[in-house]
């Protein structure tokens, strides 16, 4: 990753990063759809686990506790999201694939509004997520090492 996307990323807002990651999901289900079509099932299980470990890393930061019920939507929609990619794996299913596409890109979209909007202020976000302020005064996902796991995936 060049050091103009690194630098963007450490000063994003929370809302931007959990885009970043959406993006990352996206990103690694079209590989996984890719390597379906080129019949390469170690690219295909690659692409799934990245896109899985996103999943887990967002489902991880969720702020349960205090998130209420948008908070237990989203675990469910983690849950969701995280076995159609494991029925995808498994059953070479690029179909799974794409429906895991269209749902991130529903919800990804729904961020995009709320970042576009700034109307939420980073202290509600933080009833969904450990949001806690970077080094550069920006918001990160449950704490400072979550810039640089962001920009793993945006490669």
């Amino acid at each position: 990753m060049d050091s103009y996307s690194t630098r963007s990323l450490e000063s994003a807002s929370g809302v931007d990063l959990v885009i970043a990651l959406y993006d990352g999901i996206i990103r690694f289900m079209r590989r996984a759809i890719d390597a379906v079509d080129a019949g390469d099932p170690s690219a295909r299980r690659a692409a799934v686990k990245r896109a899985m470990e996103i999943v887990i890393h967002l489902q991880a930061t969720l702020r349960r506790d205090v998130g209420g019920k948008p908070a237990e939507s989203l675990e469910q929609f983690y849950v969701s999201i995280f076995a159609l990619m494991l029925q995808g794996s498994q059953a070479n299913a690029k179909e799974k694939f794409e429906q895991v596409i269209a749902c991130v890109w529903n919800v990804r979209d729904a961020w995009r509004q709320v970042a576009s909007k700034l109307a939420v202020p980073e202290a509600a976000l933080r009833d969904h997520w450990d949001l806690s302020p970077g080094a550069s005064g920006a918001a990160t996902i449950s704490g400072s090492q979550d810039a640089e796991f962001a920009t793993g995936w945006t490669v």
